[in-house]
């Protein structure tokens, strides 16, 4: 198991009581901001910052600088509740996503600002990054020990940066306190509530918000629940495995997938089983020829990071099925295809500072049974990495799911291999009757990028009262298909003529 593996798992809404802000707080608003630029944005947008104490019960040891973007709504009598967009990972750059998200809130940014912010340890708020060297050898990626040693000098450079006093600073990047940033965003730019709007771990980030201001949300929209109780290693294989026998179940119903791929599940089994070996293959990314070994770790990182993605998991059964006959260029292709976006990259020390604290102290006690193919590989090497990485104070409520009085809309895929349905349904159940869960079967991780849950997300948030919010046509989510699973022409084929394989 690499970091390669890790950075895969990388992978973020009444308004008839919105107030509008006083003219003085409009002004400090208007103060804090400066015109700017962001990559992928057409027009100008407004840059602002706040300074924020690294540990916020002792504000003498030293502060932080908070980095946010504000896209101005289009409409000059704009309405009072922006909506701030919670990025994923966790690890991600809100910033760094806004010109992809943006096409997302189009409708919205009509008539409400949109709010990115970098969440501390990410983007420009003090990130936390690792070396992510582009062209790493497969041969690298197999060397869980040369990782470890990476992580280690990770740790090392970025305690000398000038906010870090001790090794136990790293443990200042927690959600908890994440969210008391965003709060303090939200004050600066004078008001009252704002819109919530998260992807993933920004779920998290979301209903811990919710936990600790309830009075400053108007409505939220989370997509892939993520909630802090999930013990994220451990529900990974449990979901992980899901994910993957529903693909084989689909194999297996569909007439030329199933005679092209037979036994999707043995031929699976056998692969793994027959790892680690010596191969040679080209580098997806550098197009180089190599020679490595190929390790379990790396064929399941590369078919979880292919479950994420309905139209690559239908690549999967040729890929896997090509791999048992030793032509592995389909798996690691796969493999190589979120490293390639570098919007997705994580900053790997504020991701291990936020998992080593909110879920590892957890995964003993988790009831989650590891996935029969998935195993334990990929907490265990969590174990290892958080063994070496400072741990932050978690406070026992973080683990509570609030009771919500304002609009919760929940997204589910229902063959997300990280954040399936039943996270939702139950973070739905203890969010209360203000929450409703919107289940996309044929989806993957993350579902409001689809084309007809744009519309629901902006109608949920642009209706006037909460009633008419939890009342939104969700319809069209049954009518989103699953991709027919990619056969190719050498496999159609070999199986018309005849058993043989």
């Amino acid at each position: 198991m690499s970091l390669r593996v890790v950075r895969i798992v990388a992978a973020a809404l009444s308004a008839a009581a919105c107030l509008v802000a006083s003219p003085g707080r409009a002004a400090d608003a208007a103060a804090a901001l400066t015109d700017c630029h962001v990559a992928g944005i057409r027009n100008g947008v407004l840059c602002g910052s706040v300074r924020r104490p690294l540990d916020p019960e002792h504000a003498e040891r030293g502060t932080l600088e908070i980095k946010y973007v504000v896209v101005p709504a289009m409409a000059r009598r704009k309405l009072a509740d922006p909506v701030f967009f919670l990025a994923g990972g966790p690890g991600q750059s809100a910033v760094a996503l806004a010109g992809q998200v943006m096409s997302l809130f189009s409708r919205l940014n009509n008539r409400r600002d949109i709010v990115f912010v970098d969440q501390r340890g990410t983007g420009g708020s003090a990130p936390l990054n690792c070396q992510d060297p582009e062209d790493e050898s497969l041969a690298d990626q197999a060397q869980p020990e040369r990782q470890l040693r990476l992580i280690a000098q990770c740790k090392a450079a970025l305690l000398k940066q000038p906010y870090f006093k001790a090794e136990g600073d790293l443990g200042f990047f927690t959600t908890t306190i994440a969210v008391q940033d965003l709060d303090a965003v939200r004050r600066q730019l004078g008001v009252e509530r704002i819109d919530l709007v998260g992807g993933s771990y920004g779920t998290r980030v979301a209903l811990e918000l919710l936990r600790q201001f309830p009075q400053s949300v108007r409505r939220t929209v989370i997509d892939g629940v993520a909630p802090a109780d999930m013990a994220l290693p451990a529900s990974f294989s449990t979901d992980n495995q899901a994910a993957f026998d529903r693909l084989a179940e689909s194999c297996a119903a569909e007439l030329a997938c199933a005679k092209a791929h037979p036994d999707l599940h043995v031929h699976f089994a056998a692969l793994l089983q027959s790892l680690p070996r010596q191969i040679k293959a080209q580098h997806a990314l550098t197009g180089r020829d190599e020679e490595f070994t190929l390790t379990r770790e790396l064929v399941l990182g590369a078919v979880r990071g292919a479950l994420y993605s309905p139209p690559l998991a239908a690549a999967l059964p040729e890929a896997i099925d090509a791999a048992s006959r030793g032509d592995y260029a389909g798996l690691i292709g796969l493999g190589a295809t979120q490293l390639a976006r570098k919007s997705t990259r994580l900053a790997t020390g504020m991701h291990l500072s936020v998992v080593c604290a909110e879920d590892m102290p957890r995964l003993a006690a988790s009831a989650d049974k590891p996935g029969a193919d998935f195993g334990t590989a990929f907490a265990g090497m969590y174990e290892k990495l958080c063994a070496v990485w400072p741990r932050g104070a978690v406070p026992a409520a973080f683990y509570t799911l609030p009771r919500s009085d304002s609009p919760v809309l929940l997204l589910s895929g229902g063959i997300d291999p990280a954040t399936p349905p039943r996270h939702g349904a139950r973070v739905a159940q203890a969010l209360g009757p203000m929450a409703r869960h919107v289940v996309v079967a044929n989806a993957g991780h993350g579902v409001m990028a689809i084309g007809c849950m744009r519309d629901v997300v902006f109608r949920f948030i642009d209706a006037a009262g909460d009633a008419d919010a939890l009342a939104v046509d969700a319809g069209c989510a049954a009518r989103v298909p699953r991709p027919p699973a990619f056969v190719s022409l050498r496999s159609a084929n070999a199986a018309a003529s005849g058993p043989a394989r």
